[in-house]
């Protein structure tokens, strides 16, 4: 991962991940979450465009830090579901390398991409640009398979996990 901007480039096929009716992170009826829609690039690449709202700032005019290693970690955390919409890893390890100050009301993309799988084992990589392609925040993680790796279908509609329409 790099630290030159890059320009946000254009979006070719993008194919709508599920998310959920409450997590912090994407769920659709979390008014106090951040509601984030993931979309499948290709085979190895997942992506969402995000405008943060004042309410997550922690100095003014800037997100908090939490904030952005909660994007980061769901970003990654998606990548690991590329093509298997219903496989869910949990976070083992995170590392966060802060580059630019974030700020809110201005629209960033968070990109993430798996870099080893081994077992019940994945590793992946994700950034945060600014919209200028500003590289504002960078991760890394180990992440491991979720207890209950196969999910029924009733627990999944608990969830209420699907492709919710945007």
């Amino acid at each position: 991962m790099g630290h030159e901007a890059k320009p946000n480039r254009p979006r070719s096929k993008r194919v709508k991940q599920p998310n959920s009716r409450h997590c912090f992170a994407c769920g659709v009826e979390n008014s106090q979450g951040l509601r984030l829609a993931f979309y499948e690039l290709s085979p190895d690449e997942v992506e969402a465009e995000y405008t943060i709202p004042e309410h997550f700032q922690g100095y003014p005019g800037v997100a908090h830090g939490g904030i952005v290693a909660t994007m980061l970690d769901e970003t990654l955390g998606r990548a690991t579901m590329l093509g298997e919409g219903d496989h869910f890893m949990v976070t083992a390890k995170l590392t966060i390398h802060y580059r630019q100050p974030v700020p809110i009301g201005q629209p960033i993309r968070l990109v993430g991409r798996v870099t080893r799988r081994r077992g019940r084992v994945a590793t992946a990589e994700g950034e945060l640009r600014l919209a200028d392609g500003t590289l504002a925040a960078q991760a890394e993680a180990m992440l491991v398979d979720f207890p209950k790796v196969n999910p029924s279908e009733e627990q999944l509609e608990a969830l209420g996990w699907r492709v919710w329409p945007d």
